[in-house]
């Protein structure tokens, strides 16, 4: 049984807008029907993935490419039919004979793709998410068995909630993941405002519990998930990074957008930019000299910009995985 949300609760939905919502928050639409999305012709392949960290089969949305692959993740309302990068977004096309093999993994749900504490209690989840064991371990063995897909040397592309994800997944398995990019991410969620914004998110996008996932605030799971604590990892292995946010603000990407759509991804991206430009002076600090930061005088949290970031960091993506 889902729990009401409280006045105060309710509020601050209200002020931040379902705070770290991806942009299927903004978005909502039916269920899509099969063969929606790729061009016909392409080689998408619909895999299921025993996870035995979760027990259960985890549909994996995959074009074979090459050895390298580029781990696609979605935002926190993800569907259980379709990765939001085929929903939204040319992905498959873009990649079509790269040299690169395409992996969207489907499902996730305000899983922020990783190891929760226990099933979620509010909504009386089956399962406990163990989504950084699946992407980290189960799957890449998975992929080397069946579709000669290196283990290592990988990349990991996030939006929104799954930005703070990708590099989460490439500081603590540098050798998986050689470039991971975050778009609009959230990229310092120990703090304590953004801990009750996750909160709320999680509770508007499912009624999950996050005391499940991470524990309460004192929690350590908290910084262990927070890249801004954990950047100096990823300056260590030297990771390849390309981090992606604008303050809100409309540009000709927005021209075809529904206006009451467009005030909520300004809203949203102003809440994500703070935490990118403070994971930037950390990155620095810590001697990192790896990475592309695009932060934009505009732009929204929205899907039109990040089909535009991935195809702008495709070329610097495919350079570093063919080295």
């Amino acid at each position: 049984m889902r729990r009401k949300l409280g006045v105060g609760a309710r509020r601050l939905l209200q002020t931040m807008l379902v705070a770290i919502a991806a942009a299927a928050t903004i978005v909502v639409t039916p269920a899509p029907t099969a063969g929606a999305f790729s061009r016909e012709g392409l080689p998408v392949e619909y895999l299921d993935v025993f996870s035995t960290a979760m027990n259960r089969n985890i549909r994996v949305q995959f074009q074979p490419g090459g050895a390298k692959a580029v781990y696609l993740l979605d935002g926190l309302r993800a569907q259980d039919d379709y990765n939001g990068w085929d929903i939204n977004t040319a992905a498959f096309e873009w990649f079509y004979e790269s040299g690169v093999s395409v992996v969207m993994p489907v499902g996730g749900q305000s899983s922020f793709y990783s190891d929760w504490y226990s099933p979620s209690s509010f909504n009386n989840q089956a399962y406990t998410y163990k989504w950084e064991t699946f992407l980290a371990n189960e799957l890449p063995q998975w992929l080397a068995a069946n579709k000669q897909v290196s283990p290592t040397g990988n990349g990991v592309v996030g939006l929104s909630m799954a930005g703070g994800a990708a590099l989460i997944l490439a500081a603590y398995h540098p050798a998986q993941f050689a470039y991971a990019a975050a778009l609009s991410g959230f990229l310092n969620p120990s703090t304590p405002f953004m801990k009750q914004a996750i909160r709320v998110a999680m509770l508007d996008a499912g009624g999950y519990n996050v005391d499940n996932m991470w524990g309460p605030p004192w929690d350590p799971a908290w910084k262990r998930n927070d890249p801004v604590e954990q950047v100096g990892k990823l300056v260590a292995a030297g990771t390849r990074l390309w981090i992606y946010c604008a303050p809100g603000g409309s540009t000709p990407l927005d021209e075809n957008a529904d206006p009451g759509q467009k005030f909520n991804a300004d809203s949203l991206e102003g809440l994500a930019i703070g935490s990118n430009k403070k994971f930037q002076d950390r990155y620095t600090a810590a001697g990192g000299r790896n990475a592309t930061f695009n932060f934009p005088a505009a732009g929204n949290h929205s899907w039109a910009y990040w089909g535009a970031q991935l195809q702008a960091l495709k070329p610097d993506l495919i350079a570093t995985l063919n080295r």
